[in-house]
């Protein structure tokens, strides 16, 4: 049976399958386009632009449709903008498509948190976390399906539109069948405008985010530099990094929710926060390429539940609308995706590699010390049914 968690966790992993098959055919187009290192890098920045560009205007419009329209235009216009890339026929034109794919994902994923959020809410359990796993199980089986695409020959334009077209449809019904609940309560004059400053207590959920993924991005774009550079990693074991930390944030994900349910959020954060500096720590120290992997793992648990609960978290704000607020929340979590991989590649360039990566234990250390935001404690009023339900489900 089809209950409203389970359509939810479905659409998580259908949704980013597209865009994982985009990622191994990278290396193709590059080679087609002719781009070395720092063209591919300035062409890749086109996907946050957009990203960055939209979501101010999203929350709002995601909170006045709601979030199983947004899901369900978003996810055409998403399949659509995933193919654009691989026909682009110059390096800015590259960078034009992907500010698209861009656009189209951080609307998409937006409808996907915000649902999520609501059927906790209506449902009275938590799937924040497990719907993440599902996410990260989506898009390494998108990875998985353009890798074999690619070892049978199909050009980048092919296989990513056969997996764009294949997917489609499957997300139309299922976000078709995403239950619909009550619509957000008419702004109240006690409440913020979508357009406002955030307030206090989101600014500190958004810093406590900031670190999370600022470590995630430092662990996608240094991993396998860092084995290579730092422990003399060769041939394939330098991939191993990301593939081990990848594997842990999912593992994490699908596990979050039950953590949650037994300690509650803050105290689940304490423990990862605990877990992510350990290793932070663990792969500064590492003296071969075993124990560093051991210490991308721990990373990896340690990072997994941060965003998700920072979504529920912020999402149960009751000054705004939670789209809004969500909307904020994944602007300020990609920046810190965009900030660190940057300021480590500072350091590694000035110092070397290890204190690159000992840059992450001070952000991890604040987003420790920021885990009590997760609970809000907001008065209920009669303008505001949202208000009725607990911050942190």
């Amino acid at each position: 049976m089809f209950t409203p968690q389970r359509l939810t966790m479905l659409i998580f992993f259908l949704q980013p399958i597209a865009f994982g098959s985009w990622l191994p055919r990278i290396p193709d187009v590059q080679n087609a386009l002719g781009l070395g290192p720092q063209g591919l890098a300035i062409a890749l920045l086109g996907l946050p632009c957009g990203t960055l560009l939209t979501l101010p205007f999203a929350g709002p419009l995601v909170g006045k449709i709601g979030p199983r329209v947004a899901i369900l235009i978003g996810m055409v216009l998403y399949s659509i903008a995933a193919v654009l890339p691989a026909l682009a026929p110059s390096s800015t034109l590259l960078f034009i498509a992907l500010m698209f794919t861009g656009s189209s994902l951080s609307f998409v994923e937006l409808g996907l948190n915000v649902q999520a959020d609501a059927v906790e809410k209506a449902t009275k359990t938590h799937i924040m976390t497990t719907s993440h796993g599902f996410w990260s199980v989506g898009i390494m089986t998108g990875s998985l399906v353009g890798s074999g695409l690619a070892w049978l020959g199909l050009s980048p334009q092919m296989a990513i539109g056969l997996v764009a077209v294949v997917v489609l449809p499957l997300a139309l019904v299922v976000a078709r069948a995403l239950p619909v609940f009550a619509a957000e309560a008419p702004q109240s004059e006690g409440q913020r405008s979508a357009w406002a400053l955030p307030s206090w207590p989101l600014l500190g959920i958004c810093f406590f985010v900031f670190g999370i993924t600022m470590t995630e991005g430092a662990m996608a774009d240094w991993s396998a530099i860092f084995l290579r550079d730092a422990l003399g990693a060769t041939g394939g074991t330098v991939g191993l990094g990301y593939s081990v930390f990848a594997f842990m944030v999912a593992t994490g994900r699908f596990g979050g929710d039950t953590l949650k349910k037994h300690f509650g959020a803050v105290n689940t954060a304490r423990i990862c926060g605990v877990l992510a500096l350990t290793g932070a720590g663990l792969l500064f120290v590492a003296p071969n390429t075993p124990l560093a992997l051991v210490g991308f793992g721990i990373i990896g648990l340690g990072v997994s539940v941060g965003f998700p609960l920072a979504v529920t978290a912020a999402a149960g704000l009751t000054d705004r609308a939670a789209s809004a607020n969500v909307a904020i929340l994944s602007f300020v979590a990609l920046l810190g995706f965009l900030v660190g991989p940057p300021v480590i590649g500072f350091v590694a360039e000035h110092f070397d590699m290890r204190l690159g990566i000992a840059c992450l234990v001070p952000v991890l250390l604040i987003s420790l010390l920021l885990t009590g935001r997760l609970v809000t404690k907001a008065k209920a009023t009669p303008d505001n049914p949202e208000a009725e339900v607990p911050g942190v489900l």
